[in-house]
């Protein structure tokens, strides 16, 4: 009995972790309404051209961020966890503004500016395909217009083996 009520915690904690608003397989044609009862209220909404896109953000500290397209009706569209790199590998140089980068990505974990760039640094915090804890670095010119971008590793949270 002991071991079935661990192992039924482990599994909670671990499907809370690895998703704390519920947003995995979210139909297309579901509701709003449905989608807030499942996944709360959103931490930003977006409008799109045709709809709105409903954003929950675990930024600063966790790295994820759904969201949930709706049409005009009110309407799933499309939902999905965006903070991947197949994700930021969308980026486009040169043509994507920071309103861009936000709609698709949310806020960023932080901005900075340093001395070898003329311009914000946007910070995502995230998890590549091996669970690693990484950063996504977009760099914007003084127009607010991405000119560059690339992973980087936390390692703040690796192992303490490097003397």
């Amino acid at each position: 009995m002991r071991k079935f009520l661990l192992a039924c915690v482990a599994a909670l904690l671990f499907g809370c972790a690895a998703n704390p608003f519920n947003g995995d397989n979210i139909e297309p044609g579901t509701s709003r309404e449905a989608v807030l009862a499942r996944m709360g209220q959103p931490t930003r909404v977006v409008r799109l051209v045709n709809g709105e896109r409903l954003q929950y953000s675990l930024q600063p500290y966790g790295r994820y961020m759904w969201i949930v397209d709706l049409d005009a009706s009110g309407k799933v569209v499309q939902a999905g966890q965006m903070l991947t790199e197949a994700n930021f590998h969308l980026l486009q140089q040169g043509k994507w503004t920071r309103e861009d980068v936000e709609r698709d990505f949310g806020p960023p974990a932080w901005t900075d500016r340093v001395a070898s760039w003329n311009g914000t640094v946007m910070t995502y915090r995230w998890k590549d395909t091996a669970n690693t804890d990484m950063f996504y670095f977009i760099y914007l010119d003084p127009n607010n217009v991405v000119q560059r971008s690339h992973p980087g590793i936390e390692w703040v949270n690796a192992p303490n083996d490097r003397n």
